[in-house]
């Protein structure tokens, strides 16, 4: 009897599946048919902030049981089949496979996108620069180890805009073909990631000499081969590379989170919840950064991070970074940016984007 009552609720789940099959392909003509309009009057066809409203709208109306927390994942593939039927999407991320990086492009851009690693940064704008993708995803900041200063540096040189942010929660793990501490001889990963572990491997492996390497996936494919070495890397690179897990979870402050950018050749429209940021140079003077805020402070616009770098080729000249609340688009925005360009040697806007919501591992 017991069996029979099982046998009819999975034929009832069933139907609701075929259900599910036929309301997702109505779905997937709809977005056909938005692609083909898109095309004709052309409009970018990855919208975040539309992406934003359908997450926020379904969480607020769902009823339940079906978790809330759990609508971002799957809407997320479902909206990324759809871009694949608009237009193929071709995003390159700062590589190799395995990376935080890559998992922050999965998250924004699902499955069906097509994620192709670079070696370096300055190869992750060349390639949307040149249009060999529509999209790019760099590292900026994590909020422990501070700034990716390549990153920052690379807006100098390239006129790319920033298209959206990705915030993303980061936990390491130590990784090494045994699964066994005592065979550990070295600990090899990114410095951020090194540091983010610092106070743990001074406790566990005070005495595990650490090198430094390019990036956390680099560190598991080094470890794959070499069996004395231990890499810090997410779960997803003892996947990949097939390593065994040491400890989950070792980073000193839980919470850890690094910020990704999505590169493009143009901003987004406004969405009613954005940051713009930008970047300006003043000479060294007594007082001048005072002077350079005030546009934005007279007018109630909150500064969300500011950042300075030495301009390379000009000693004792910086140039600084600003994130702020708005969009360009708005009036009092871009007021107070016109009147810093009065003040400064040059100001340039790097992207005005809506502001992400933070990611949480999966």
């Amino acid at each position: 009897m017991e069996e029979k009552n099982l046998d009819e609720l999975r034929r009832q789940i069933d139907a609701i599946d075929d259900s599910i099959l036929e309301l997702l392909n109505r779905r997937a003509a709809l977005v056909i048919e938005v692609g083909r309009r898109k095309a004709a009057t052309g409009q970018p066809f990855f919208v975040p902030s539309r992406e934003r409203a359908i997450y926020d709208r379904l969480a607020a109306n769902n009823p339940g049981p079906f978790p809330s927390s759990a609508i971002r994942g799957v809407y997320r593939e479902i909206i990324s089949a759809s871009l694949s039927l608009e237009q193929p999407l071709t995003v390159v991320y700062l590589g190799p496979q395995a990376t935080f990086t890559q998992e922050a492009a999965i998250r924004q851009f699902g499955l069906s996108a097509r994620l192709v690693p670079a070696k370096s940064t300055a190869m992750v704008f060349d390639e949307v620069l040149r249009g060999r993708a529509q999209y790019g995803v760099v590292p900026v900041e994590n909020s422990n180890e501070g700034i990716v200063s390549h990153t920052l540096d690379m807006f100098l040189e390239s006129d790319l805009k920033i298209y959206a942010e990705i915030l993303l929660e980061v936990s390491q793990s130590l990784l090494n073909l045994s699964g066994r501490m005592e065979d550990i001889k070295r600990v090899i990963s990114h410095p951020h990631a090194l540091g983010q572990c610092r106070l743990w491997l001074e406790e566990n492996l005070p005495e595990t000499p650490q090198l430094d390497v390019s990036s956390t996936a680099r560190a598991a494919q080094m470890a794959v081969e070499d069996p004395s070495c231990a890499a810090l890397a997410s779960e997803m690179a003892a996947s990949l590379y097939g390593l065994k897990v040491v400890k989950r979870k070792i980073e000193d402050n839980p919470n850890n989170f690094t910020r990704f950018l999505v590169i493009a050749k143009a901003s987004p429209a406004p969405s009613g919840a954005d940051k713009t940021s930008l970047m300006f140079s003043v000479r060294d003077q007594p007082g001048i950064l005072c002077r350079m805020l005030e546009p934005f402070s007279k007018r109630g616009i909150n500064l969300t991070k500011i950042e300075s770098r030495p301009i390379r080729k000009k000693a004792w000249e910086y140039v600084f970074f600003l994130d702020l609340e708005g969009h360009l688009a708005e009036s009092a925005i871009a007021a107070a940016v016109e009147e810093l360009r009065s003040h400064c040697q040059f100001v340039k806007v790097l992207g005005s984007y809506p502001r992400s919501i933070t990611l949480r591992q999966e």
